[in-house]
């Protein structure tokens, strides 16, 4: 299964948007990026339109 790297930013408290890079092995870059939702807004209590994805790109295997 491809590994993908989902990029962007989320709105933090205080009028601060904070980056983050997460990967995650799915099927589809549309699945990563389903994932990459469900996990920043499960851990950061953040709402889905206050997370913005940047990029999502598969990671070559070595």
């Amino acid at each position: 299964m491809p590994m993908y790297t989902v990029s962007g930013r989320f709105y933090a408290r205080r009028d601060d948007w904070q980056v983050f890079h997460k990967q995650h092995d799915a099927p589809t870059p549309d699945q990563a990026r389903e994932w990459a939702l469900s996990e920043i807004g499960g851990c950061h209590g953040i709402q889905r339109r206050s997370i913005r994805i940047d990029t999502i790109a598969e990671v070559l295997p070595e």
